[in-house]
């Protein structure tokens, strides 16, 4: 089998920093702050520190889709954090997540300021703050928040399993390739046998599961994720992608998609977001044209 070795564990693991590949500088086996480095803070009640991953657009697709809907309190500033650079181990950006992850929320709409990390927890946040994207008859609300934890359980063999091993391993291993493939296309499965029943995820309206997940898997059906849509058969899943097409054509999800984005084509990266012009304004190819 292609990428075996004779390697045996050790007794006990010792970190080796020259082990890790692309993200070798990044990943370390302890937490907390490596250097003193405080967080902007904008002029918005909701101050978001982030990247656009799948896992930073859910937040912005979340905060794009409130404002839609007419929430002004939805506001909000978006600042880059560059995971690559390491500003997740700064001071003032662990001191609102202790786990250095992005995203990373502060709602300072109250007299005393709120922090919000983890994707999950910041949609059910959101949408219980301003009442939307999360049903309240109880059996609906169930099935919205089982899709919207089914993510938070999946996606890691998506990400860390299988792309990680497919698109940025220093080697590829057939026997871990192999493994999260197999994962990956049994959650594909679980989505588009749900979604051949369902408009959406949690029934026929558009919630924050569909939010959660969207990032995730519709980015992997549309071809954006990891390069790997052929290698996964992805147009086998019709369900998914009637969906995953459904959902992108949504202008908020559009919008959030772009927010704090540092790859793709100049004109859907907006690095930071402070007012609702960025998006007619700030993109990199207008602050390349103004220079």
């Amino acid at each position: 089998m292609s990428g075996s070795s004779d390697y045996t564990p050790p007794k006990v693991w010792t970190w080796n920093k020259a082990n890790g590949g692309q993200f070798a500088s990044i990943n370390r086996p302890i937490a907390g702050p490596t250097h003193d480095k405080e967080l902007p803070i904008g002029r918005h009640p909701l101050q978001l520190y982030s990247l656009g991953t799948p896992n930073g657009q859910k937040v912005t697709i979340m905060l794009e889709e409130l404002l839609a809907l007419g929430h002004e309190g939805a506001e909000y500033d978006a600042w880059l954090i560059k995971i690559g650079d390491g500003d997740q181990f700064g001071s003032g950006f662990v001191a609102v997540n202790p786990n250095s992850k992005i995203p990373a929320l502060m709602d300072r709409s109250g007299p005393k300021p709120i922090r919000v990390f983890e994707s999950g927890a910041i949609l059910t946040y959101l949408a219980e703050k301003f009442g939307a994207f999360l049903p309240t008859e109880p059996s609906e609300r169930a099935e919205c928040l089982s899709w919207l934890f089914w993510q938070m359980g999946s996606a890691p063999y998506l990400g860390g399993g299988f792309g990680h091993f497919y698109a940025y391993a220093p080697t590829k291993i057939e026997y871990a390739i192999d493994r999260f493939a197999m994962e990956v296309k049994r959650q594909l499965d679980v989505l588009d046998r749900r979604l051949a029943e369902s408009e959406y995820l949690a029934g026929s309206e558009y919630t924050i599961a569909d939010i959660a997940v969207w990032p995730w898997y519709g980015g992997l059906v549309k071809g954006w994720t990891y390069g790997a849509a052929e290698f996964l058969q992805v147009e086998d899943n019709k369900n998914v992608l009637r969906w995953a097409d459904t959902i992108h054509s949504r202008p908020a999800v559009q919008r959030g998609r772009m927010v704090n984005r540092l790859s793709g084509e100049p004109s859907g990266q907006l690095h930071e977001r402070h007012d609702a012009s960025d998006f007619d304004t700030r993109t990199q190819d207008k602050l390349a044209a103004a220079e």
